[in-house]
């Protein structure tokens, strides 16, 4: 039979071929160390765990929840934000709990897109940015990911050449999977440009609270006005360790919080609420969950850069979030992030994510996810070092001829 008109829409899953190699690999009995998938390893803190076990005690949560999230929740978020941002949210209208912020981004798709409706998407980027969009019958039209002197002529040029005018433009910083970080002053240029252009943004910052500078990322809601085009997607999967929780915000314009809400209505009853209740009792605690979380990273960091750059794999060291984005070794790239990453598992038991993955523009990288403990980090880079050794710079000893990008 013919595909649906939606699923033939979307380009094969790269991923999935990395999975499936990685997982002959396991059950053959090697022990493959994954950097792949950016799966948070951390336990979640055990009074968030307590909270969710005490409430769920209660027979009364066991009913069907609130799609928008239970008023604590949403009062919760807005603190959040009062305190982290200096930004003043009304829970009732201006917050949307969401089950993790990748399906906040597919239903806000689905409430704003017509059929034809131009989005601006940065490439490389986490692939629900482009196809939540692709699959509400939008067009994605990309946009560069570095948030410097470059961005706002290409914004310009996209609204000048595209027909019709964008609808909306993502912004992801820090950037998942190029660990880019955006400034106040560059918020603030393009709300300007698309308060002008009335061009709605969209926001990810799932990765706020994990950063390594001394300067934490700002919101774009910081920016006076930005309420007027922008909503912000927030997850507590990497902030608490909480990614099989599904706990994740929408946040800003109240008329794109109503519209999403609607859609929620139709689809989903909300989390369950002992979730809600634990979710709460997270973001009102004092943040030494966070600070404990972000250190972990920071450590993982800083030993993959030195291993990694050791075993003749040079790594730069990521601003923020939980992953690095590495340029594949000269002597590889051409065979593409896709082979690349095949052969890594192959011949040295270490799982990356291909580039291509996240867009066209990313194939010459690989993203390395910091979710292994700093001994398997380095077990890693051994493995690395001696594949690297191994080749002694004749590659077709252990690549297929006829492997090509």
């Amino acid at each position: 039979m013919e595909e649906f008109h939606k699923v033939r829409r979307l380009p094969p899953y790269v991923f999935e071929q990395v999975n499936r190699l990685k997982a002959d690999a396991r059950a053959a009995g090697r022990d493959i160390i994954d950097l792949g998938m950016g799966n948070p390893d951390l336990p979640t803190p055990p009074a968030i765990v307590d909270k969710l076990v005490e409430t769920v005690r209660d027979p009364r949560t066991h009913r069907y929840s609130s799609s928008k999230g239970i008023p604590g929740l949403r009062k919760a978020q807005a603190a959040y934000y009062a305190r982290r941002f200096g930004v003043k949210l009304d829970p009732d209208r201006q917050v949307i709990a969401t089950l993790g912020s990748k399906e906040g981004f597919a239903n806000m798709a689905q409430a704003i897109t017509a059929p034809g409706d131009v989005i601006l998407c940065p490439d490389p980027t986490y692939p629900i940015h482009a196809f939540g969009f692709i699959m509400s019958g939008g067009v994605i039209r990309s946009m560069p990911v570095a948030p410097d002197d470059g961005f706002l002529p290409a914004l310009e040029r996209a609204v000048k050449h595209s027909i019709p005018k964008p609808l909306a433009l993502i912004l992801n910083y820090p950037s998942n999977p190029t660990a880019f970080v955006a400034s106040l002053d560059f918020y603030k240029d393009v709300i300007a440009f698309a308060r002008k252009h009335d061009i709605i943004v969209l926001s990810d910052l799932a990765y706020a609270e994990i950063y390594f500078g001394n300067e934490a990322p700002p919101s774009v809601l910081q920016v006076p006005g930005a309420m007027d085009v922008c909503v912000e997607f927030t997850s507590m999967s990497k902030t608490f360790s909480m990614p099989g929780w599904r706990m994740g915000f929408a946040v800003g314009n109240e008329r794109l919080i109503a519209a999403l809400g609607r859609v929620k209505s139709y689809l989903d009853y909300g989390a369950f609420t002992p979730i809600q209740v634990a979710a709460t009792a997270a973001l009102n605690g004092d943040g030494s969950d966070i600070a404990e979380v972000r250190d972990i990273y920071l450590k993982r960091r800083d030993v993959l850069v030195s291993s990694f750059g050791q075993a003749g794999f040079e790594v730069p060291a990521p601003e923020a979030t939980m992953f690095a984005w590495a340029p594949i070794p000269e002597a590889f790239r051409d065979l593409g992030s896709l082979e690349f990453s095949k052969l890594l598992i192959e011949k040295a038991d270490v799982a990356v994510a291909p580039g291509i993955g996240f867009g066209e523009h990313g194939d010459d990288y690989v993203r390395i996810a910091l979710v292994e403990n700093e001994h398997r980090i380095r077990q890693a880079a051994r493995n690395i070092k001696r594949f690297l050794a191994s080749i002694g710079g004749n590659r077709h000893n252990v690549v297929a001829l006829n492997a090509r990008r």
